[in-house]
């Protein structure tokens, strides 16, 4: 029984460790606070270039840095609702590959791998593992707040 008692309270904090180290990993909820309401599943702010994941008001992942909409193409301002995903997605208006496509407008905009040092045609560009986390994590009606 003893050792089993040991057993048990070795799992138990092998866990509490690792979620510690988990939380104090880049792009986790350490970062800081982000600017949209409880409803949002996912938060973009375009004037610091962050974005985050969240669930219920709170930081779930994030924030990541993203690239948005360059001039003509700018990112619009507002709530969106997740549309539909595309996990090999290809633009044909740009003739552009989209990964781990996640959209949220009508028009065409979504998350997705991309550069973090070009602009897009109003895509938010994620880094390849922030894309895949945002694929995995976001779902068809899932709220999307975009802050300028």
């Amino acid at each position: 029984m003893g050792k089993l008692r040991k057993t048990i309270s070795l799992s138990a904090g092998s866990v509490a460790l690792g979620a510690a180290a988990m939380l104090a990993l880049p792009g986790n909820a350490q970062a800081a606070a982000s600017p949209c309401s409880a409803q949002a599943a996912a938060c973009i702010d375009l004037s610091a270039n962050q974005s985050w994941l969240m669930h219920d008001g709170v930081v779930t992942y994030g924030g990541v840095p993203i690239t948005s909409g360059k001039p003509g193409y700018e990112t619009p301002a507002g709530t969106f609702h997740v549309t539909y995903k595309d996990i090999d997605h290809w633009s044909n208006a740009y003739n552009a590959p989209m990964p781990y496509s996640v959209f949220f407008t009508q028009s065409g905009i979504a998350f997705h791998e991309g550069s973090l040092t070009a602009q897009s045609h109003g895509c938010i560009h994620l880094s390849p593992q922030a894309a895949r986390i945002y694929f995995d994590s976001l779902q068809p009606g899932d709220v999307v707040e975009v802050v300028a």
